[in-house]
Order: C-alpha cells, then sequence, then structure tokens
C-alpha cells in the first residue's frame, strides 16, 4: 500500500495549476492506510461515542470494521447512513440543529476530506480563513488589521443560511472544474443527499451540506472560492491611483517649512537664526496636525476582503454610494453565480468610525491627532487610520450570564457586575471547579487577546470569575472568602492540592497569567509560507491492533479496540479501567472475549 503521506503531497503538488485536472481518486480510498490515518485523526473526539442512526460508535472498532468498509466502496455498494439530528443550545437561547453521523461514515468523509484538501488548499485565496491549515479567527483579525488601513467603510457580510443552502448542482459543477472521476463525485453527492433522521423520521436533504458532517467545511470552502476569486479580481477593477494625493493644506506648511529652512541657510545673526528656528518650530507644530494625505481623493480607492466561513468584512476606501454598488454586485453575484441569497437587512454598510462587527470583535477606524515620534525621531499622528479591535462588553456580559456567575445591579445609578456564587459547581471536587473556571477564564482570554481593550474588558470578566470560584468554594465548605484565601493561600497564588487516580499528590492554581494584550497572531497568516505540505499521525490504534496481542489477557487473537468517551469519568474498580488510568489512555485493544466481558459488566 502507498504511504499516504506521499500520496497526498503529490495531489498537492498539482493544486496551484488551476487547469490540472484530478483522476483516479476514488481508488485512494481503497487504500487501507489512508482509513487508517482518518481513524487515528478523528478517534479522540468525544462526540465519537455518541451513536449514528446505525446505532454504533468509535468502540469496538477492528481492522475487519474497516476491511468490510473498504470492500463496499470497491463495490460502490458504500451508502452513508442518514445523519441523526440533535439540538444543541444556542446563545441567544434558541436551538442549532446538529448531525450525528455513523462512525463509518466519519472515516470515508476524513478520508475524503484529507484528499479534497490536497486538491484545493494550494488554489484557495490567501482571504479565506475559516477551517483551514495554520488559519484562524486570528489570522482572519490581524489581515483586517494590517491591510484595512485607513478604511472609509466597512461592508459586513451575511448570507442567508449559508451552510443549509448550498446548491447541490452548482457545488458538484464546481468539483467537476478539478476533479475528474465520476466514481468519487458519485459518492460526495451520495453524502450530500444521505438526508437525516428526526425523531424518528427520515428526512430527505435537497440542499445544503451535511450537517456535523467532517467533509462540510473543505465543501462549504470550496464553494466560496468562487466568491473569494470574484472579490480578487473586483478589487483589482475597484483600485485606483498609487497612492493618495497630498493635502493641499498640508503642502501650504511644508512649502512654509521649505521656506524658512532656506531663510536659515542664510541668516546673518544670532538673532535672525533664532528667531527663524522658532518660526520653523511652530510651522512644524501646525504641519503635524494636518493628514498628509487627502481623506477624499477621487483618484485614490481601494478594495480589501477577509472571509471566515461564511462570515466576511470588506473594507473600502471610496465613497458610500460606492459602496452600495458594491453590495448591489455582490447580491447579484450570489444570486446568480452561487444561488444563494444575501441577508439586506444584515449586510450593512457602516462608517469605520463607528463599529464593524465580525468574528465576535467590533472593529473600527481610528481617527486621531495624537502625536508620537516616529521612526525618524520626528512627532507624527502615527495612530491615524490604525484598524482597532475590541471586546465587546455585551459579549462579555452574555458570557458571564451563561456561566451564571454574575448579577448585574444597579447602584447611584451606574451598572454593577456582582459575582455570585455557582450552585451547578458546588457538588463537584474542588480540582474541578478550579480547572473548570481556569478554562473558561483563558479561553476568553486567549481568543481576545489581540483587542486593545483586553486588559479592561476581560481582566473585568477574570475578576467576577475569580471572586464568584471564592464564593462557590465558600459555599462548598459553608466558610467564608477571608476564611477560604487564609486556607489555600500559597503567596500570592490560590493553590488547591488533590491526589490524581493513581494517587499521586497534585496541585492546580487559580489563573495568575493577567490580561496583557497580545500583538502578534499566528505567524503562518499567509499560508504560502507552508508550501502545502501535508503531514499526516502515525496510525498508533491500528499498530496496537495489528500486534494482535490483548492488551487485558494477553491472549493472542483479532482484536477491537474498547474506547471510552473521557478519561476523567474513569474510576479504578475494574482491571481494564485501572490499566487505562496507569496508561493515561482511553482506548484499550482488546480481544473479543475481553470486549464481550467489559460490556457486560455491571448489567
Amino acid at each position: 500500500m502507498r504511504n499516504p503521506e506521499l500520496v497526498l503531497n503529490n495531489l498537492a503538488a498539482h493544486s496551484k495549476l488551476s487547469d490540472y485536472k484530478y483522476e483516479r481518486l476514488y481508488r485512494l480510498l481503497f487504500n487501507e492506510e489512508m482509513l487508517f490515518v482518518a481513524y487515528q485523526r478523528i478517534y479522540a473526539k468525544q462526540g465519537n461515542m455518541t451513536a449514528g442512526t446505525d446505532g454504533k460508535t468509535i468502540d469496538g472498532m477492528s481492522l475487519q470494521r474497516i476491511e468490510s468498509l473498504i470492500e463496499s466502496l470497491k463495490s460502490e455498494a458504500y451508502k452513508p447512513h442518514p445523519a441523526r439530528r440533535v439540538y444543541i443550545p444556542k446563545k441567544n437561547g434558541g436551538k442549532r440543529p446538529l448531525g450525528i453521523p455513523s462512525v463509518e461514515d466519519k472515516l470515508v468523509q476524513e478520508g475524503t476530506r484529507m484528499i479534497l484538501e490536497a486538491i484545493y488548499e494550494g488554489a484557495f485565496q490567501n482571504t479565506s480563513h475559516g477551517f483551514r491549515p495554520h488559519k484562524s479567527c486570528h489570522t482572519a483579525l490581524k489581515d483586517i488589521q494590517v491591510n484595512f488601513k485607513g478604511a472609509k467603510w466597512f461592508i459586513e457580510g451575511d448570507i442567508k443560511g449559508f451552510f443549509d443552502n448550498i446548491d447541490h448542482e452548482t457545488l458538484i459543477a464546481i468539483l467537476k472544474e478539478r476533479i475528474s472521476d465520476e466514481r468519487f463525485l458519485r459518492m460526495i453527492r451520495k453524502f450530500l443527499k444521505a438526508g437525516y433522521m428526526e425523531d424518528w423520521t427520515y428526512n430527505k436533504t435537497f440542499s445544503g451540506t451535511p450537517q456535523g458532517g467532517i467533509i462540510s467545511p473543505i465543501l462549504a470552502n470550496i464553494y466560496l472560492d468562487k466568491f473569494d476569486k470574484y472579490m480578487k479580481q473586483y478589487s483589482q477593477e475597484f483600485d485606483k491611483g498609487v497612492k493618495r494625493r497630498t493635502n493641499p493644506e498640508y503642502n501650504v506648511y511644508r512649502n512654509r517649512m521649505s521656506a524658512i529652512q532656506r531663510k536659515l541657510k542664510v541668516a546673518q545673526s544670532d538673532t535672525e537664526r533664532q528667531s527663524l528656528l522658532r518660526e520653523l518650530k511652530a510651522t512644524r507644530a501646525i504641519m503635524v496636525t494636518i493628514p498628509f494625505g487627502m481623506s477624499m481623493d477621487e483618484k485614490y480607492k481601494r478594495l480589501k476582503y477577509v472571509r471566515y466561513a461564511d462570515d466576511f468584512l470588506i473594507g473600502v476606501i471610496g465613497t458610500k454610494d460606492e459602496c452600495v454598488k458594491i453590495k448591489e454586485d455582490i447580491s447579484k453575484f450570489m444570486k446568480e453565480i452561487l444561488h444563494l441569497e444575501m441577508s439586506q437587512e444584515k449586510t450593512l454598510i457602516t462608517h469605520s468610525e463607528e463599529s464593524a462587527h465580525f468574528l465576535g470583535y467590533d472593529i473600527h477606524v481610528q481617527k486621531s491627532d495624537l502625536l508620537k515620534r516616529n521612526g525618524n525621531g520626528d512627532k507624527a499622528r502615527i495612530h491615524a487610520g490604525a484598524v482597532v479591535l475590541k471586546v465587546p462588553v455585551e459579549a462579555i456580559k452574555t458570557k458571564l450570564k451563561a456561566y451564571k456567575a454574575v448579577e448585574f445591579k444597579t447602584l447611584d445609578g451606574r451598572e454593577v457586575w456582582w459575582p455570585i456564587r455557582r450552585n451547578n459547581l458546588i457538588s463537584r471536587p474542588e480540582e474541578e471547579i478550579i480547572a473548570q473556571v481556569n478554562s473558561e477564564i483563558r479561553g476568553l482570554y486567549n481568543y481576545y487577546a489581540f483587542a486593545h481593550n483586553v486588559s479592561q474588558v476581560v481582566g473585568s470578566f477574570g475578576y467576577v470569575m475569580t471572586f464568584s470560584f471564592f464564593k462557590t468554594l465558600a459555599a462548598k465548605h459553608r466558610s467564608s472568602i477571608r476564611k477560604i484565601n487564609k486556607r489555600y493561600r500559597r503567596g500570592g497564588d490560590f493553590v488547591v492540592k488533590y491526589k490524581d487516580k493513581k494517587g499521586n499528590e497534585k496541585c492546580i492554581v487559580l489563573y495568575n497569567g493577567g490580561y496583557k494584550r497580545k500583538a502578534e497572531a499566528n505567524r503562518f497568516a499567509n499560508v504560502d509560507e507552508l508550501n502545502h505540505r501535508i503531514y499526516t499521525p502515525l496510525p498508533t490504534l491500528v499498530d496496537r491492533l495489528k500486534l494482535g496481542k490483548c492488551e487485558l489477557c494477553g491472549m493472542n487473537s483479532d482484536l477491537v479496540m474498547y474506547q471510552v468517551r473521557n478519561l476523567r469519568f474513569l474510576r479504578p474498580d475494574t482491571k481494564w479501567h485501572k490499566l487505562m488510568i496507569e496508561r493515561n489512555r482511553k482506548t484499550l485493544a482488546v480481544c473479543e472475549n475481553c470486549f464481550h466481558t467489559i460490556h457486560s459488566y455491571g448489567k
């Protein structure tokens, strides 16, 4: 069998060649090593322990199960199961539908995803940041911060129900531009048409990508890559001029300074020289307060664009009328070419001095007369036109409400954030409570670390979460915050000691890392730096299955992989769980007899 990493990199070598047609892709899925890698990639996700409509989970995976899947692919008897639809809570109180595919479908989808990524990753535009290797929300925000400087208008893009409304025929037509393999395309069409089960009723899917499917993000990026390329061409046609023309008012003072400097060269006396220097200083003081370039220069226009999944933001140096025209052109392209509809109410045109909303941040362009010395040591308005990223206060309040860690009170006409105990955590062990609070604080801080107001706003979040934790722990021990602090303080740190499952004494410290702003995002903001080299994980799970020796009883036999959802739920009450705790693994390769013994235990 060919090495999957070599196969994928051979595909990636032609990715940038837009006229290159890929053939014989379907047979790559017959390579068991490809599905072994797929298994290694997906096994650790807890969702794999939730059964699909076939009633199976990833527990019980075996080489025979993968071989049987490959045989069904070879004969094209393979047919994806309908996804099991469940609903998960949304921030606004509503519910979001989620599809749970079967594990076998996840394996095939992961193998297909790897192939599609190798084909398309090198051809995607750098303006696309969602669901891509080494790209993230932070690289999208960094792109905006670097490239949207001086923008006068923002256009916030909103596509109505994008993932549910992707047109299947349009998607297949886009895939056919690069892929000439009908069997491979038929399989993708099977995924698109698989449907879903809800309340034991089968529902067909006529549009959209598979809900919860591993393949959905890459298909969405392939679909919207058409839009990315359209925006690239649109910006090239829209852009005008090399740079802004010099502000006439600025020129007046610059010319005046030049005249004074000429006089200085021929000044005859110290008195005259001192007078000219004072005049020069006063003239420069006025000049640095005046913009160098014309704020509205009809001969200079720019359009910048960034997309993350189905959200996009456009920055425009131009007029509002031009922004209205851009919005109309985008809506027309979406409707006629991609058969999607833009939300006219949510696709907003916002002046850059106000806040546009993108990826949970508030974004505006700074208008500042603040003077600061530049690289030459001269005072200049270096902050004017800079992009400012901010944490929305409402987002922090929503998060605190979701955690039930705060009450908002009004005192003397102002809002006060009052930390409260979290009753839902009181019954849990101390180490679990502090670990969860640390995770919640770090998670929010890490996401908003590039915001200019992170220290202030996320700092307030951290304060509330910390005192809510103190109150929760005090309630757990029926004590006071003062006594709890006295009990657990070690110098400047709040430390909880505990014993792990192996009986070793450990300690966990309450978050104390501060909330300083981070200026740099992922250094791979430009995916070209990576040269699209693909690396695949070693299939260590499969190696354990191939050994054919039961890790529990030592018998030589065909093995299956016993798997649990999470290690922290294990208790050393059985020899298999004790062994998994000792090895710090949530999998155990066992023989059929041991597998049945494990699953019959306690019944």
